[in-house]
């Protein structure tokens, strides 16, 4: 009988692939430190397996070089590429006032900032290259739908309170700004001949 994986994982790494000809392996870290990593030893899988367990680490370009238990050849290390790797949400130190993981915002309601009407929540945190997105489960159902994690549109993230306040920005086609009548004078037919 197997142990149920851990419930909060967090993703910390992925495996480049192999550093040399002795079996290193080189790890993209999603650490603010990419030394940190070396410092939790055994990785884990997605399920809660053991993934990795770092002897010993060097600081390189966009991660880290690492020797790990097991691992011999650069063909060892190269069969590990795209390995995601993670480490349980409680080995993390606790963040400073003010700041968060990322991973802690998942489930956490948000509100309108403006009239307090629930907007949803926080299914993930989606990255695609511009920026984090929260994705959004709407409170009634239907479509999930991102929100861009800037200050601008979430001025607030109360973790303390499990509460998040966003202002959303418009939906493409809705009127921005209070509404105007037009008058006869501000209608222009257009022709497209």
């Amino acid at each position: 009988m197997s142990n149920p994986p851990p419930a909060n994982l967090i993703l910390v790494g992925r495996v480049a692939g192999g550093f040399g000809v002795r079996g290193e392996v080189k790890i993209t870290t999603y650490t603010e430190d990419p030394k940190s990593l070396a410092d939790f030893k055994a990785l884990l899988r997605q399920d809660g397996s053991p993934a990795l367990t770092i002897t010993s680490a060097r600081v390189a370009k966009e991660g880290l070089v690492t020797r790990c238990k097991g691992i011999e050849t650069k063909e060892a290390a190269d069969a590990l590429r795209g390995l995601r790797l993670y480490v349980p949400r409680d080995s993390l130190p606790e963040p400073d006032e003010d700041e968060f993981y990322l991973a802690d915002l998942v489930g956490l309601p948000v509100r309108h900032i403006a009239d307090n009407a629930l907007l949803g929540s926080v299914k993930s945190v989606q990255n695609f290259g511009a920026g984090d997105l929260l994705e959004i489960q709407p409170a009634l159902g239907g479509q999930t739908w991102f929100l861009p994690f800037t200050r601008q549109a979430v001025p607030e993230v109360k973790i303390g309170e499990r509460l998040i306040l966003a202002d959303p920005p418009a939906l493409v086609g809705e009127p921005e700004g209070p509404a105007e009548e037009a008058d006869d004078a501000d209608i222009v037919e257009r022709n497209y001949d």
